[in-house]
């Protein structure tokens, strides 16, 4: 506690700063997020706190981030369109999975798992940023523009036919959960039909129009028609909020470009009494928790998106630790990212209870702070009261904020969010791998980041990430297995002797095959084990394998040497192994190559005495 409070003027300069840097990133992620723009700012709000109060990072400023609020975005859309666009309908089933997120986040931290993130391959990360940075960038072409999709007549009475299919399907579910058989009782299902209006109709068409155009695909499947109908003041707010955002850093970094662009542009907007389309309502007064997830719980609506809530606890694990070591570089300090990753698991937790979008350490918004003079938690802590301060006392003036400038502040941040160092190092990256169907090499690094940007960007968030990483380990594995198979030479079929091999006569070089095993027997080199085995000379009766220096052998490897071993007993060939190290041989004890194959007296602690036993035995 007294470390808390070592440093009040500087922690309350750094969380205030950061604070009102937060606001209109808050805004923007929430809008984006497609829950509006309190659920953004409740998620700074307690994230912010909660996370610094009990995580490893003391200049962490946490809350909605650029990957986060991307990945949110689908979850919410697709429960939305689940629950006949309905968002209170959907909010509890949304919430419960961001916080099964959280608390997923908690587990990651309390098995230890945050000292293994970093072991996450650049190129995926690389892939991942760059995809969210487009995907911003995309999807906020609509809102810069002033389209939507929703309100565009044409384009929603397309959906009119099958939104009374899908009407008519939800009566006849309710009727089979209601026990009633519709074919014995189709009068029912008739009246239920006569109920619905032509605003049912129309509302369930609007939800059909907005999914059918949500997304990247979306957008660009709506883009001809956002274009032909622009609404030219949208446009100019959002173009004006980038303007100011880049060109007021040129001026000063001192006050933030982003607050100045909000109140510029906003001012402008509601000074001048432009017809523009504001954000949704922020409530004002204290957040309440939302009970209906306890409640109304139902592990049926989470079930399709467990691995989603696993991705979201993930990706806010990764993204609050690349922060973490930006901030352990400035401050010279050294967080802990298993508490950190507890801490991000509690925040994210509690804003969900009380209808907060998830986040993450925030890396500018941590810079902001650590160059304002925060040191401790207590400067995270101040940054999320400020914003509960901003809730509570200028919530009505928030509401007035033009949903173009927001848009506009989402693609600036788009803009920054991308890996630029990534990209402009794809033409320098070693060209080392070649595919027979074309005529030229690939770098697999980059396309590892390929793969991970476009699926990232036209499919699905999670699955890229996890096709990128598999992708990532198999290169390696290639890599690491052609490696050790050259330094341990087992892809050699002659090499140089050893010292203590000198002296070999040339009657029992003929007749004796020794073979150095230099490295690990894996899984990466078992294949040119294997075809060593088989050019192994026929005139050789004696076959010794040196393996004081094969300090590792895995189950692949095992059995590998287990087949060869096999063969060559049927061949009638002596097996002798010298200096077998402790793990091996504890692992050729367990299937028993020991001493089934290979019994004691074929075994050497040293060459000298191995040597010995093959002249002993030469002419048996």
């Amino acid at each position: 506690m007294k470390n808390l409070f070592s440093n009040i003027k500087g922690d309350a300069f750094g969380g205030i700063t950061a604070g009102i840097v937060a606001l209109p990133l808050a805004l923007a992620f929430g809008v984006s997020s497609g829950l509006g723009p309190a659920a953004g700012l409740y998620g700074a709000i307690f994230i912010s706190f909660f996370a610094a109060m009990f995580g490893g990072t003391n200049t962490q400023i946490s809350g909605p981030t650029a990957p986060m609020t991307a990945v949110s975005m689908v979850v919410i859309a697709g429960i939305i369109a689940a629950n006949d666009g309905d968002v209170q309908k959907a909010l509890p089933a949304i919430l419960t999975v961001f916080l099964l997120a959280g608390l997923m986040q908690i587990g990651l931290g309390l098995i230890g798992l945050g000292k293994y993130i970093r072991y996450i391959p650049y190129p995926v990360v690389s892939g991942f940023m760059t995809a969210i940075g487009v995907i911003i960038i995309i999807t906020q072409i609509s809102p810069s523009v002033g389209y939507d999709a929703k309100e565009d007549a044409e384009y929603v009475n397309r959906f009119k036919p099958q939104a009374e299919e899908l009407i008519l399907e939800n009566i006849l579910k309710e009727e089979a959960g209601e026990g009633i058989l519709v074919l014995e009782d189709f009068r029912e299902t008739v009246t239920r039909a006569n109920r619905i209006t032509q605003e049912d109709i129309l509302r369930e068409s609007k939800t059909l129009a907005a999914k059918e155009a949500s997304g990247v695909v979306g957008t660009l499947r709506v883009l001809p028609r956002s274009l032909k109908s622009i609404n030219w003041l949208e446009l100019i707010l959002s173009l004006g909020t980038i303007i100011i955002i880049f060109g007021f850093k040129r001026i000063t970094t001192k006050i933030p470009s982003t607050l100045v662009a909000l109140v510029v542009m906003s001012g402008i907007a509601v000074g001048f009494g432009l017809d523009y389309r504001p954000i949704e309502e922020i409530p004002t007064g204290l957040p309440i928790p939302n009970l209906e997830i306890i409640t109304g719980f139902s592990f049926a609506n989470i079930t399709p998106y467990i691995f989603t809530a696993l991705a979201l606890a993930l990706l806010g694990a990764i993204d609050s630790l690349l922060t973490s070591v930006v901030a352990d570089n400035m401050t010279k300090t050294k967080h802990k990212p298993n508490k950190e990753l507890i801490g991000q698991g509690i925040g994210n937790s509690i804003a969900s209870i009380f209808g907060g979008i998830p986040g993450a350490g925030a890396t500018i918004r941590t810079v902001v702070n650590i160059n304002a003079g925060g040191k401790t938690k207590l400067s995270g802590m101040i940054a999320g009261l400020m914003l509960l301060v901003i809730v509570l006392g200028l919530g009505p003036i928030a509401s007035k904020i033009p949903a173009a400038v927001l848009a506009g502040i989402l693609v600036t941040v788009g803009i920054s969010v991308m890996d630029y160092k990534g990209l402009k190092a794809i033409p320098s990256l070693p060209r080392d791998i070649k595919f027979n169907i074309l005529p030229f090499k690939l770098s697999s690094e980059v396309l590892i980041m390929l793969v991970v940007l476009i699926l990232s960007t036209f499919w699905n968030l999670v699955n890229a990430v996890g096709i990128g990483l598999v992708i990532a380990s198999l290169v390696f594995m290639k890599r690491i297995g052609d490696l050790t198979a050259e330094r341990s030479n087992v892809k050699s079929l002659k090499e140089e002797p050893w010292a203590d091999e000198v002296g070999l006569t040339n009657s029992l070089q003929e007749e004796v095959f020794i073979k150095h095993i230099k490295g690990p027997l894996f899984f990466g080199s078992t294949s040119d084990f294997q075809q060593l085995a088989q050019k192994i000379p026929n005139s050789a009766s004696t076959i010794v394998f040196r393996m004081d220096r094969m300090q590792y052998i895995d189950q692949s490897g095992l059995y590998t040497l287990e087949d060869i071993l096999v063969d060559l007993k049927k061949e009638g060939k002596n097996v002798l192994f010298v200096d077998v190290q402790k793990q091996p041989k504890y692992m050729m004890e367990r299937i028993d190559i020991i001493p089934d194959l290979i019994s004691k007296e074929c075994m050497f602690d040293d060459f000298k005495s191995c040597l010995k036993w093959i002249k002993e035995h030469k002419d048996s």
